[in-house]
């Protein structure tokens, strides 16, 4: 049997142009019995027949615009969505296994919703608000079951935890991340009022500042060479206890040291303290 579905021009992919006319033209494009499909589909997947691929896409662009209605309420063009859920559609073809018996809708469904989800959160905020699977799924069914602006009572915060299988914090957090918005890095008017709530006016980085950088530096150097100093005046015993007790990787203990030099724990921490004394006075000299 050859199949003789009458199809509109390739360029019907790019909904960009005219959407109207666009979605005119895709519902016009006749839908495909079983038979049909099931033979453009066995073309495809045995003889990599390229002309049954597109048959099997054109015939169902129908239904990506109807999924990609479904996520008009996040600000983002209608052409957008739709031609990321095309692209879903394609990767769906080209994985179809007509031996499956399954429909191709219902196959492609889940690859026409994955790409359009990708594209929503590549494209809602200028900062990711989901990157893990689980963050993933808490934002698209959180705003879903949020009614109104007003947030979650501790309530429905646990409601939804236990219905997403995550924990409340996350879903507070999701919540924070949803009600938050953009704001530009430099202030757009240097006169605006709020020009001094831009970030670039409390952001700013002193880590790289070469003065700071040469003064910390420095500051570190002379203290080290204060405490070597110090340290110099001391007796060769008070030395090496300050030594192995705070200046060494692998820190002894104070009966560690009594048992190197046959004194007390006691006598070990006075001639510590002795030291530690002398050394602070030789510092701030």
């Amino acid at each position: 049997m050859t199949t003789t579905t009458a199809l509109q021009p390739v360029q019907l992919l790019s909904p960009g142009a005219n959407l109207q006319a666009y979605v005119h033209s895709v519902n016009s494009i006749p839908l495909l019995t079983v038979e049909q499909e099931r033979e453009l589909g066995e073309r495809l997947y045995y003889e990599q027949d390229l002309d049954a691929a597109r048959q099997l896409v054109m015939a169902h662009l129908r239904f990506v615009v109807h999924i990609a209605r479904s996520y008009s309420g996040y600000g983002l063009a209608q052409a957008d969505l739709i031609q990321e859920g095309n692209v879903g559609l394609m990767k769906a073809v080209k994985r179809f296994n007509p031996e499956k018996g399954v429909r191709l809708v219902s196959f492609a469904v889940h690859w026409i919703k994955a790409e359009i989800h990708e594209f929503v959160l590549r494209n809602w905020r200028i900062v990711k608000v989901a990157t893990t699977k689980a963050q993933r799924k808490l934002f698209f069914n959180l705003r879903s079951k949020k009614k109104g602006f007003n947030w979650l009572t501790q309530d429905e915060a646990s409601a939804v935890a236990d219905s997403l299988g995550v924990e409340v914090r996350d879903v507070h957090e999701m919540e924070s991340r949803l009600t938050g918005h953009d704001m530009t890095f430099d202030p757009l008017d240097a006169d605006d009022d709020d020009a001094t709530f831009a970030p670039a006016q409390y952001l700013e980085d002193h880590s790289h500042d070469p003065a700071l950088r040469y003064e910390a530096e420095h500051t570190a150097e002379s203290e080290s060479a204060s405490l070597y100093q110090a340290l110099g005046q001391l007796d060769e015993r008070s030395r090496d206890i300050v030594q192995q007790r705070w200046l060494n990787d692998e820190k002894a203990t104070l009966h560690e040291l009594a048992a190197q030099y046959d004194v007390s724990a006691e006598r070990i921490r006075q001639i510590e303290q002795a030291a530690m004394k002398k050394l602070k006075g030789s510092i701030l000299a």
